[in-house]
Order: C-alpha cells, then structure tokens, then sequence
C-alpha cells in the first residue's frame, strides 16, 4: 500500500488542458524542453568532439556521461539554494551558465580533461536551478493538476531528449561540432532571456547568509529529507525501477549484436522503451483519476520489470520490441507517487528535495548499465537483462509491505 499524507487538494482529475492553461507553467515547460534539446545536442556534440579529437571510445563516454554524476554533489553540498534564492535569478542564470559552457566548449580550444571540468562544474549548479523550477511548479499547480504537470515534463523530456540527439547529428554533419555547440548556445540564451523578460519576480522564503551557511544548509536539509522515512522511501521508489530499466537498456546493442539483429535494429530496440513511457503516461495520466494512479503503483512498478525477465528465454526481435514497449509503458507508475510525495515535503525543503530527486535518479540511472553490464559477462546479455527485471520486481514487492504513517507531519520537524 502506498503511503499518504493528509490529502491537501481532492481527487478530481485535471487535463492537459487546464495545466497549459496557467500561463507561468506554460513558459516554464516551454524553456524547460527547449534546455533538454539543448542539453542533448550539446551532450552529444561535444561526445563526437572529444572522440575526434582523441579516439578513445572511454574518453567519449565519459564525456557523455560527465553531467550526470556531479549533480548528486551540487544537489548535496548547494542544495538550500533552490529554497533560498529567488527563483527567476536562479532559473535564469542556470541556462546563462549552460549557454556559457556551450559557448567555451564552442569557441575555445582547452585540453579534454579541462573541457570535462567545465561540463562537471556546470552539472554542479542543475539539481539547484532545476528545484527551483519544479518548486515553482508545485506552488503554481495545485492537486490533480501537479501530477499532469509532471507527466507532462516527463512526456517533454523524453520527446526533448530524443529529438536533441537526432538533432544533434543531423547539425554536427551540417555544420560540424564547433558550430553545432553554438546553436546549443543559442538555444540555451534564448531560454534564459524568455525567463529573465516573463517570468515574474518572486521572493524565496529564506535569505541567503554567505556560502558556508548554505553549505551547511544543504548538507543539513538533505539529512533531513533522507532521515524522514516516508520521503526516503518515497524517493527510492522513483529511483530504483528506472535505474533498472536503464541497465537493461543498456545492454539492447550488445543483445541485438549477439543474436545477429539486421543492422538498425537495435535502434529500434532502444526507442520502444522511451515510446512506451510516453503511451504510459498518457494513457495513465489522462484517463484515470487520482486514487486509481495511486492504486496502480505496484502493479505498473511489476509491469517494469516482469517483461524484462523473459529476456533469459533469448527472444527474437519482435518479441523483444513488444517487451520493451510494455516495460517503458510500466514506468507510468511514478504518476501514483507525484501526489503522496509533494505531500510529504517540508513546505521549507520543497526545491531541495526536486533537486535530490532528480540528481539521484540521474546518478543511479548512469551507475545501472554499469552493474548489469558486468554481469552480463557472466550471466549473458539477455540473462542480465532478466536479472534487471527481476530487480524491479523486487523493489514492486517492497513497496507491497508499506503501510500509512500514522502522523507524517512529524517527519517535517526531525
């Protein structure tokens, strides 16, 4: 069973429309996915860039994958700022810094290790600005119409992502990477001056008082957050069972490779999982009303997983899209948490607690192709697959034992 809080808002279902309807979430989620298709061009440029320059398959993926990993510490060490600075200052200097970096990764030629520097300090400051935005959020949208905020973030950034990397190479063979990091830039200012013309100026609720007390701020309020129980396990639900689908999607290529798939067919692998999680919250999002998305966590948390263990039988092509597909369609269960989670929260922690949540998932999601692909030198792609499956099975049947808090308010003074 699903713990709540006392229900602050109804079960009436919102729509789409009516959140799009508030025009400050219609500017946030406008930047918001033009920032991701920012994010995967320039991700994906600069990637091509450092194997052009050194042709290390290593020094690549690192480069890929160097924005993830830090933000577990930013989100840890400046945390508190998402809470304690205003928020257009904060969101609009985020994309400043992003458009920045792209600019220096455009326009200056450093060694590698200097450039992957750049990428990780910048990475520092997006579980701060990112919080304030989805503080924003949760402050503007109110009950049913929190939660289709939320999908529809998730449905615009797997859109966002997808689309910046195809992006991304259709640009780099255009204009070549130089080039293409400025129209990263570019994109990234145009976000920045959108925020900075429209968005209304707020007061946080705290004042800052110098870096150290931020600091300690941070490092005390993410102890809060991870001390309280029904947040921490509200927040390992959200991060487990998509650490697990990562790691078995990243073992598609090697399986499509190893059972002899007709070249581009892994491609198509790899987009079943990303179109079955937007079909899901769609469907998830706009047929069914709140307590029934809540009721349906457990079941669509198994759905994860179960299709995924057939993989240990070495299915054709076919059947594996059609696995894929229902796995990705299963990660709509994090609908059902949106609610209980805002609920949750310490009305002080609000941006901290988005930020944590975002940085661990980040992090988590980057560490699960590494585990499961080790294992797969033991067990096989498919087998280790299966294993990731069984993985979030597990995690739907420990969210099977939680019970209500009998006084979580409580958890907000520990």
């Amino acid at each position: 069973m699903i713990p709540t809080t006392e229900p602050v808002q109804g079960n009436d279902r919102a729509t789409y429309r009516q959140v799009l309807a508030e025009p400050r979430f219609r500017l946030l989620f406008a930047t918001r996915t033009i920032a991701i298709t920012a994010g995967s061009l320039r991700i994906t440029t600069y990637s091509v860039l450092v194997f052009a320059v050194t042709g290390s398959a290593l020094l690549s993926a690192l480069a890929f994958g160097i924005g993830f990993l830090p933000q577990l510490f930013g989100s840890l060490l400046l945390g508190s700022l998402a809470d304690r600075l205003p928020p257009r200052a904060l969101i609009t200097g985020g994309y400043a810094l992003e458009c920045a970096a792209a600019l220096l990764l455009a326009l200056v030629r450093m060694p590698i290790a200097a450039s992957l520097g750049v990428m990780a300090l910048v990475a520092l400051a997006t579980p701060v600005y990112g919080g304030a935005s989805s503080r924003l959020v949760a402050q503007w949208l109110k009950g049913d119409a929190y939660v289709l905020g939320r999908s529809l973030n998730n449905i615009a950034s797997s859109g966002a992502q997808l689309f910046g990397l195809a992006l991304g190479g259709a640009v780099v063979a255009a204009l070549g990477p130089h080039r293409a990091l400025a129209v990263s830039a570019a994109l990234y200012l145009g976000c920045a001056l959108a925020l900075r013309i429209r968005l209304p100026r707020l007061k946080p609720p705290d004042a800052v008082r110098g870096g150290g007390a931020a600091v300690r701020a941070s490092l005390h309020g993410a102890g809060r957050l991870l001390r309280g129980h029904t947040v921490r396990r509200l927040m390992l639900a959200q991060w487990l069972p998509p650490a697990f689908v990562t790691g078995a999607e990243g073992l598609i290529v090697a399986y499509a490779g190893g059972h002899g798939f007709a070249p581009g067919w892994y491609a198509v692998l790899m987009g079943c999982l990303p179109v079955g999680m937007l079909a899901g919250d769609l469907l998830i999002g706009r047929l069914l009303r709140p307590p029934a998305r809540e009721r349906l966590v457990v079941p669509l948390t198994a759905l994860t997983g179960l299709p995924l263990l057939l993989f240990a039988a070495e299915p054709g092509v076919g059947v594996s899209s059609c696995l894929l597909l229902l796995s990705g369609l299963g990660l709509a269960y994090g609908l059902g948490l949106q609610r209980p989670f805002l609920n949750a929260l310490p009305p002080d922690g609000r941006g901290q607690a988005f930020g944590l949540l975002g940085s661990g998932s980040m992090t988590l999601q980057g560490v699960g192709p590494a585990c499961f692909g080790a294992m797969a030198a033991g067990a096989g792609t498919g087998g280790a697959m299966a294993l990731a499956g069984g993985a979030a099975l597990l995690t739907a049947g420990w969210m099977l034992t939680w019970h209500p808090p009998h006084s979580p308010r409580k958890e907000h003074a520990a």
